[in-house]
């Protein structure tokens, strides 16, 4: 029985293994046959180069002391970084910007009443870990960005600090209108906290990690486990960078030493209010000194007292005061340049600054990154030569706003519109499974390139272990059967958060960001404890994860610089734009019912009195049921995006369908001419309400998720903030984008026919 069962299992193996390896005889999307068995043959030689070995030294010279922008040993990393792409051959070469980088010189957090206590606001050196106790070097726990400011005030708890807790707190009749908030992390980017306090009259804001979220209830903490030690703090800026990221001074320009700048009291992106981070073990006795209502059930986190929301008793004392300096920011960039078509680029980045030390974040993805330099270096000396050109990018400053690689693409803008075929970006890695987020007109080609990666822990392509977790998690039977009948995997859309928010949403260029987690915990995010002893001990530990990384991105970047013709695919694009139209319809039905329900709990007094007594209890009024809103045109140009995606995909097949590739060189430039403007299509130079700067009209961040996506954003967002005219409006822009698609990818077919 023994021997039989054993046999099954290997049967069983080997026919998931065949089910899910690519055949080596098929095209390549995008190839020929011949061009498809040659790049097969190039990118098997650059996947066994990439070591653990060099992972690991890379990562323990770049943490080994604190290195944010400005500091001494991140000028030390440059000039490192540098002198390694020297020694393998490559063009390097190094473009300074001078940015606004607050550092905090006063922060003050304490409790004045009902009893004193005063926040330690420091993170305590560890005896296990060598180089927590690099004090004089590491930067304070802050946030950057926050305005100057001096307050007392009430305490008021507002959960995670998201417009929907401030609804809640409404209808227990509790304002913050002159209080201080104190929110937790986590549920928004940190930025989105001080910004919706303000908006709703508070003076000061703080922010902390609860160990219900990020400490002891999820794991051991730190030294003895992954996650954050009681006295750990996330730092962070709170720049608002749902209205424009990078450098604040220089909004839309690169910030060379000659850019125009604006006074710092007409920039909008430095938050109105003070705000600091802290640990939950200075949190604890301010949460403890609330009194007023106990917090609801989800409210709760898992510190060792009842929640209660305020305000009152507390009252807090809050100061925080900057020095304001420019600093010298350092991209370093490498140019491998094309030898068939040099004026389209395929551009990969990962930032190397850190809040601290930094081994995690963003160590363990600047890491694969040299290590796929290395290795297209040693291709090159075995004579390889890329058909489009590659330019690799180590961002300088992006904790802060994404600053180094945002001036660097607002100073090469036009250029990059009218070369760039795609940016790949990373940013911190771990163990587990492959997320991939971005275009979705790149995925087909991110499921490709996934199902050629082994996982080297399951020994199946990362591809077949990340669509059988997809499976797991679904949510329905129907969810479940859809992930497995669809030849791709879906991937996620993109917001912000890292360096391809500049690419995607300010220019219009077809990005993706991969990584891999899962598996390995994390408690330690921005503090002194990431680094490297933490990573060998809790992350990626062996560095398997970290090579797989560098062979996924690697080959993605080799499979895009030597494809015959761009391997956009549009029947998948064309697929989420349904699910996404799909979504904006239930939104508005869901927001129109809402509205009927929150009516008859106003009819039927249902609004909670105000906590405090001396305050008259003044309930919202009654709003107006919304109007229909007219979809016609958004459906209309998922039909025409359809039908040409359909058109574009029975032309290639057809031009491809002996192995050959049935059109000329010329004819190759000008298809791969026009669909390299195919993303461009999808922005607008208005950009969207408000913000001007973010212009890809189906995917940016929202106004008040900071780094989650918002998908054809300009409807939604006018939705869920019960703008009506404006959803009217942005529908027709929106749809007006997906024709222009439409009709580009209906010329790109007609050139594929001719």
């Amino acid at each position: 029985m023994r021997r039989c069962a054993l046999l099954l299992s290997l049967l069983l193996i080997s026919l998931l293994l065949l089910a899910t390896t690519p055949d080596e005889n098929s095209l390549l999307a995008g190839y020929s046959a011949a061009s498809s068995r040659s790049e097969r043959e190039w990118e098997g030689k650059f996947r066994a180069i990439p070591t653990q070995q060099n992972l690991r030294d890379y990562m323990q010279r770049l943490s080994a002391r604190p290195h944010h922008v400005g500091s001494p040993y991140d000028k030390e990393n440059t000039d490192w970084i540098m002198s390694k792409f020297k020694q393998w051959g490559l063009d390097a070469h190094v473009e300074n910007f001078d940015v606004l980088f607050p550092t905090p010189k006063v922060r003050v957090v304490e409790l004045v009443e009902p009893t004193k206590f005063v926040a330690k606001l420091q993170e305590p050196a560890l005896a296990a870990d060598p180089t927590s106790n690099q004090q004089a070097e590491q930067l304070p726990t802050y946030n950057a960005y926050s305005i100057d400011g001096d307050v007392t005030a009430p305490l008021v708890y507002v959960n995670y600090g998201i417009p929907e807790d401030y609804e809640k707190l409404e209808r227990m009749g509790i304002s913050v209108k002159g209080a201080i908030v104190i929110a937790r992390y986590l549920h928004s980017w940190r930025g989105i906290k001080p910004k919706v306090a303000a908006e709703h009259g508070a003076i000061g804001c703080i922010i902390y990690s609860d160990p219900n979220d990020d400490g002891y209830f999820q794991g051991d903490v730190f030294p003895e486990g992954a996650w954050r030690p009681r006295e750990g703090v996330q730092r962070g800026s709170v720049m608002d960078m749902p209205i424009y990221p990078g450098d604040p001074l220089t909004p839309g320009v690169g910030a060379t030493k000659d850019a125009k700048r604006l006074d710092l009291k007409d920039v909008k992106t430095i938050t109105t209010i003070p705000v600091l981070p802290i640990s939950y073990g200075d949190a604890q006795p301010l949460l403890a000194a609330l009194r007023g209502p106990v917090a609801p059930d989800d409210w709760r986190g898992a510190l060792g007292h009842t929640y209660h929301v305020g305000p009152g008793p507390a009252k807090v004392h809050l100061k925080v005061q900057s020095n304001w300096d420019i600093k010298t920011i350092r991209d370093i960039i490498v140019k491998i340049p094309g030898s068939t078509y040099p004026d389209e680029w395929v551009v990969r980045g990962n930032h190397y600054d850190a809040w601290v030390n930094g081994a995690e974040d963003p160590i363990s993805g600047a890491n694969a990154l040299m290590e796929e330099a290395r290795a297209l270096a040693e291709l090159l000396k075995q004579g390889w030569k890329p058909k489009r050109t590659i330019i690799y990018c180590v961002w300088d400053g992006e904790e802060p706003g994404l600053l180094g690689s945002t001036e660097w693409a607002e100073e090469h803008a036009d250029e990059l519109r009218q070369h760039a075929a795609a940016y790949i970006n990373t940013d911190a890695n771990g163990r587990g499974y492959l997320f991939a987020q971005g275009s979705h007109t790149l995925e087909e080609f991110l499921n490709d390139v996934a199902r050629e990666i082994q996982d080297p822990e399951k020994n199946i392509s990362v591809w077949k272990r990340g669509q059988l977790k997809q499976i797991a998690n679904a949510k329905s039977d129907e969810e479940r059967q859809e992930i497995r009948k669809r030849s791709d995997v879906r991937i996620g859309a993109l917001g912000s958060g890292s360096d391809y928010t500049v690419f995607l949403d300010h220019l219009g260029i077809a990005s993706m960001n991969l990584g891999y987690g899962g598996e390995s915990q994390g408690g330690i995010y921005h503090s002194i404890y990431d680094d490297f002893y933490w990573y060998t001990h809790f992350g990626d530990t062996d560095f398997s994860y970290g090579r797989a990384l560098a062979q996924t991105v690697g080959t993605a970047v080799l499979r895009l610089a030597d494809a015959d013709v761009l391997p956009y695919d549009f029947t998948d694009f064309a697929d989420t734009i349904h699910r996404y139209l799909d979504e904006l319809e239930k939104l508005a039905k869901d927001k129109q019912e809402e509205i009927r329900e929150r009516n008859t709990e106003l009819e039927e007094g249902v609004f909670s009195a105000t906590a405090d007594p001396k305050q008259i209890f003044v309930p919202p009024p009654k709003e107006d049921v919304p109007p229909h809103l007219n979809f016609a045109p958004l459906e209309n140009a998922r039909d025409a995006l359809t039908r040409s995606a359909e058109h574009y995909q029975k032309a290639f097949d057809k031009a491809t369908k002996n192995g050959d590739l049935a059109l000329s060189p010329a004819s190759i430039q000008s298809l791969n001419a026009e669909l390299l403007q195919s993303e461009r299509k999808l922005t607008s130079t208005e950009g969207l309400p408000g913000r001007p700067w973010f212009q890809h009209l189906i995917y940016a961040p929202g106004q008040y998720t900071g780094y989650g996506v918002k998908t054809i954003p300009g409807v939604r967002e006018a939705i869920e903030q019960k703008k009506w005219k404006e959803a009217d409006e942005q529908i027709a822009r929106a749809a007006k984008a997906l024709q222009d698609e439409a009709a580009l990818i209906s010329s790109a077919a007609a050139l594929l026919e001719k």
